[in-house]
């Protein structure tokens, strides 16, 4: 059974989230927490991320936020899973195999498994997932995020 981890979903939710809501002006963090339900504080780790890893760019300033670095054609599910493992590598629950058999057979097993589905990830765009979300209906959410007039 595949299980993706809570920041491993984040990443994902929060790079589609930008994708679908795509403007000219980058989306704010703050924005997406309140489409996404998520602390604000617990995106802006998995954001800074995908930012050092060249899946967005971080706008600074007022007006700042995120947008994709890449267009979304470019950008696969895999590249994002990739990167949001690597922050989740310490909560990894990969045992080390106690015997001949798990060594030389599951072992090698699970890592054939593991790059299946990533070949299947890497298959995958933003772009696809936004088209199926749109197919379905998803309300983007942006009458949802209340406007901030303070200054």
């Amino acid at each position: 059974m595949l299980k993706l981890s809570r920041k491993t979903m984040l990443a994902l939710e929060a790079v589609i989230d930008i994708a679908f809501n795509a403007r000219p002006e980058p989306v704010q963090a703050k924005e997406i927490t309140a489409r996404q339900g998520v602390p604000q504080r617990y995106l802006e780790q998995v954001m800074q991320q995908l930012v050092r890893a060249g899946v967005l760019k971080g706008v600074r300033g007022p007006r700042g936020g995120y947008r994709l670095a890449r267009e979304r054609r470019r950008i696969s599910i895999g590249d994002v899973v990739r990167v949001a493992e690597a922050i989740d590598d310490g909560e990894a629950e990969n045992p080390e195999p106690r015997s001949e058999l798990g060594t030389r057979v599951v072992t090698p097993l699970i890592a054939k498994l593991q790059d299946q589905v990533m070949a299947q990830l890497d298959a995958i765009s933003i772009e696809d997932l936004c088209a199926q979300a749109r197919a379905a209906g998803v309300d983007c959410g942006a009458s949802r995020v209340t406007a901030d007039f303070t200054i």
